[in-house]
């Protein structure tokens, strides 16, 4: 049984929330929202190859291929390539099904943001150990607010000091139901990170949504290898259900595992996230490119190479990217997607 563990990067999303910038070949998790390295090079950077990680597995959709080995430069890694989307349970399926069984796999997103690196890698340490005991693992972030856009995780017994039996997995709820739980204690955001051993995870996949993993075994034993990419098969691909892992095997398992942490985690799901991480100045404004402004206060405004002025305006966002402006109050950061659709190239 190897040590090391194999990370694997879902590049899959397309990040609407993050229109006008995140669309197309230019996704959310490809734009430097953080910094001036992309939220994916973020990624891969978390998990160096050396002593503790295997080279990367990242899955991308075709349009995204050229960007990937852009970004990754001179790294190395393998590309697992997905004919359409899927949804994650069948993204999953595929590095499932290209992996030895005893390696321990560990599935991460390609657009979050970790801002405490020694607390994700202690936090890998017990998850892996938990996996090595045929757990399948997932992280749990200890919130800090009522939050209403996250799934809940309860935890159940105790695991040693590693981690806890998944009690249930818990829908967005609704505010006084996250009000709750942050007062009772014993629940975790639902980051979407998972750790498991590859052949535990086939097994589950077996059990629980056999035609997703029959179809992704399929479409790699099928796929096509272009260098250090491999490209699978479309039809056999495009027989998969697409469902999340999470309502596919993670749900109706019963040796699911939760490990709590705080790491400074962030979905950058929406605008007022991104502007909630930024640098501000002592107005509390987020800036990027040339902006004015002048008794303006809260606000983020990422000019996108034109020439914004902001006058007398508190709390709003100004995104330019090209020819498309948006501008919106923070609070309304969610409501984006109607924008994108609107404007659907």
């Amino acid at each position: 049984m190897t040590e090391l563990i194999q990370p694997v990067i879902l590049c899959g999303g397309a990040g609407t929330r993050l229109w006008p910038e995140s669309r197309g070949t230019r996704a959310k998790q490809f734009l430097p929202l953080t910094g001036e390295e992309s939220l994916f090079q973020q990624t891969l950077a978390r998990t160096p190859a050396g002593d503790a990680f295997l080279p990367p597995l990242i899955l991308c959709g075709e349009a995204h291929v050229e960007t990937v080995r852009d970004q990754l430069g001179s790294g190395e890694a393998a590309l697992l390539v997905e004919p359409m989307p899927r949804n994650t349970a069948a993204a999953i399926a595929l590095a499932v099904a290209r992996a030895d069984a005893d390696t321990l796999l560990l599935v991460m997103p390609s657009d979050h943001v970790i801002a405490d690196l020694p607390a994700f890698h202690a936090a890998i340490a017990r998850g892996a150990r938990l996996a090595r005991h045929d757990w399948i693992v997932t992280f749990g972030i200890t919130p800090d607010a009522p939050e209403t856009g996250f799934g809940y995780i309860a935890s159940g017994a105790a695991l040693g000091e590693d981690g806890f039996a998944v009690d249930r997995f818990i829908e967005k709820p609704p505010l006084a139901d996250a009000q709750a739980m942050l007062a009772a204690g014993g629940y975790s955001w639902n980051a979407g990170i998972f750790l498991f051993r590859a052949g535990r995870m086939r097994d589950a996949m077996l059990t629980h949504c056999r035609a997703i993993f029959e179809a992704a075994d399929r479409a790699v034993a099928a796929g096509r290898i272009d260098g250090d990419a491999l490209y699978a098969d479309a039809v056999h691909f495009g027989e998969a259900p697409s469902d999340s892992i999470d309502y596919a095997v993670m749900e109706k398992d019963d040796r699911v595992a939760v490990v709590p942490a705080s790491m400074g985690w962030s979905d950058l799901g929406s605008w007022q996230a991104v502007h909630g991480l930024a640098a501000k100045d002592a107005d509390g404004n987020a800036v990027t490119g040339d902006a004015f402004l002048h008794d303006s206060h809260g606000n983020l405004v990422r000019a996108g190479g034109k020439r914004v002025a902001v006058v007398g305006m508190d709390d709003i966002a100004v995104i330019v990217d090209g020819d498309d402006i948006l501008v919106m109050p923070l609070a309304r950061a969610q409501d984006v997607r109607a924008a994108a659709k609107a404007r659907a190239e």
